[in-house]
C-alpha cells in the first residue's frame, strides 16, 4: 500500500490507515510501541504536523495511546 498523493483524501488519513493495517496485521503488537512521528516523517516524507495528525486519529479510532514523554503503542484488545 502506497500514497496517493493525488487522490482525494488527506495524507494523514492514507498514513493512519495504513499503520491501522499494520496493526491489524500484527506487524505491530499490542502494547509495543508504534513508529516516532520522526520516523513517520522520514518514512512517508511528510511534515512533522502530517505525522502527528496521522498518529491523532489512530488515538481518535482507539488503535494506539499515547504516553507523553514514552511514545504511542499499539492498546490492548479488550
Amino acid at each position: 500500500m502506497s500514497l496517493d498523493l493525488d487522490g482525494p483524501e488527506p495524507l494523514y488519513e492514507q498514513i493512519a490507515d495504513l499503520l491501522g493495517a499494520r496493526i491489524s496485521d500484527g506487524t505491530y503488537q499490542p502494547r509495543r510501541r508504534i513508529p516516532s512521528e520522526a520516523a513517520i516523517c522520514d518514512e512517508f516524507d511528510v511534515s512533522r504536523p502530517t505525522a502527528r495528525s496521522a498518529v491523532a486519529l489512530l488515538v481518535e479510532r482507539g488503535l494506539v495511546i499515547t504516553v507523553r514523554g514514552k511514545g504511542s503503542f499499539v492498546r490492548s484488545p479488550e
